[in-house]
């Protein structure tokens, strides 16, 4: 008889080999890995394989739970690692108007539409439910512009920006939901105190940061980086002490109600290279790329759609016709909103549809919650179901509506780059194009003889 340390490690097994294995063929067909490592999960999942196979049993479903977490963590520390604070500020108001935009609007009226869908449900239920299919999710979302090399564009600061506005609204308003489901008090009472919550956060992480680029631009710093360097004798310090400092900011965030996630991005973010030093820096991105990318990445999207059982929304018409409905309402609602929002911005069409597509996706915040809800009972497992399938199913279609779009902003941008056009003469002397002295410019040809 196989015990479930061996039902563990065969679950692993399959679920990583072929999400790597399937997440590379889609790529040969033009397609995002992480769609084909969607769908391995679910083939490996209660919808399909994993009864057979034994990989459902409560054991193996809890310890992937705790290998979903860790995923999660790695992947949020990664994005942080490769953004800028400087480049992330400077999308400041645009991405705020988008990340509070495509939270609030489909929150709002996906209330309404859980309202006459499920015409029972209390109103602290409806919306628990349309806050879960509100939430742009930030690991995805920057797994999705790594993979098409939009990270380190303001086009894909904005969209990773917005998506962190979007989170933020997200917890504090779970927050507070939460604290009137579980302690009840006034309704005030419980929104001032997530938004106390939110805002100390976001104090101390600014707090740090100034700290840090105080000490970043201080002589004896690097010389004391470098000391410490030398005296360190563990192998691979930088990497271990970033691990430290992010479960430090993740446990610092999920204390005050706003999830790890939070923490673990903006601990990733706070570590500059101007802080760990040009050649720490680039050795713990390294490393974490390699890490991340090789094993958590596949690893969480397959766990994504393992966590979808769909055979659940199978059971009766009116269910299957619930959840079609709000898988549609959560696309059509991101997309509209998203590329609305782009499009008011001065973003191009092309730039605007893949906006509106890249937020469309969902991912571990609104499982995370979902959990939460399901050991609180509040959600029973059909409606979890529905929250997991149609954040599969929006997450899947992120990435094969965008990629046309972002294929033509490609193309655009090096037709640009190629079209090198001389400015126009009342631009010279200005400074937009400063006129160039003597030494500066270039010879004048021999006149003809």
């Amino acid at each position: 008889m196989i015990n479930a340390t061996t039902e563990f490690i065969i679950g692993l097994f399959l679920l990583v080999a072929f999400a790597v294995l399937v997440g590379e063929i889609f790529t040969h067909f033009g397609q995002a890995a992480l769609v084909g490592q969607l769908l391995v999960g679910v083939l490996f999942g209660p919808s399909l394989l994993g009864p057979a196979l034994g990989l459902t049993s409560t054991t193996v479903s809890s310890e992937f739970s705790g290998l979903q977490t860790l995923a999660t963590f790695f992947i949020l520390l990664m994005a942080g690692l490769g953004v800028s604070p400087k480049a992330l500020r400077e999308t400041g108001l645009p991405a705020a108007l988008l990340g509070i935009g495509i939270f609030f609007v489909p929150f709002v009226f996906g209330a309404g539409l859980v309202r006459l869908v499920y015409p029972t449900y209390s109103p602290l239920l409806d919306l628990f439910f349309a806050l879960t299919i509100s939430i742009t999710a930030l690991p995805v979302l920057g797994v999705m512009l790594r993979e098409f090399d939009l990270l380190d564009t303001k086009f894909g600061l904005t969209l990773l920006n917005g998506s962190v506005v979007n989170e933020l609204c997200a917890v504090t308003v779970f927050a507070a939901l939460l604290r009137f489901e579980t302690t009840g008090g006034s309704v005030v009472a419980n929104v001032g105190a997530a938004v106390v919550a939110v805002l100390f956060f976001l104090g101390v992480i600014l707090a740090a940061y100034l700290l840090l680029r105080w000490l970043g631009d201080r002589p004896g710093w690097k010389s004391f980086v470098k000391s410490f360097r030398a005296e360190w004798n563990t192998r691979e310090a930088g990497f271990a002490l970033l691990i430290v400092v992010g479960l430090a900011s993740a446990l610092f965030s999920q204390y005050l109600g706003l999830t790890f996630i939070v923490g673990a991005f903006y601990a990733g973010m706070l570590v500059t290279p101007e802080v760990a030093g040009e050649k720490v820096h680039k050795s713990i991105s390294g490393i974490f790329d390699a890490v991340t990318w090789g094993f958590f990445i596949p690893l969480f999207f397959a766990l994504v759609g393992y966590d979808t059982n769909f055979r659940l929304l199978g059971s009766s018409y009116e269910t299957l016709g619930a959840f079609a409905t709000i898988v549609i309402f959560a696309v059509a609602s991101k997309f509209l909103v998203g590329a609305s929002i782009s499009r008011s911005l001065g973003w191009s069409g092309d730039e605007s549809f893949a906006a509106g597509f890249f937020v469309t996706s969902r991912g571990a915040v609104e499982l995370a919650m979902a959990v939460i809800l399901v050991d609180l009972g509040v959600f029973n497992e059909t409606q979890f179901t529905i929250v997991a399938a149609a954040g599969l199913i929006t997450t899947i279609i992120s990435p094969i509506g965008a990629r046309t779009f972002v294929r033509t902003m490609k193309s655009a941008a090096l037709r640009a780059r190629r079209d090198v056009r001389p400015p126009p003469s009342q631009w010279v002397g200005t400074s937009y194009l400063p006129q160039r002295t003597s030494e500066e410019r270039p010879p004048l040809p021999n006149p003809p003889r």
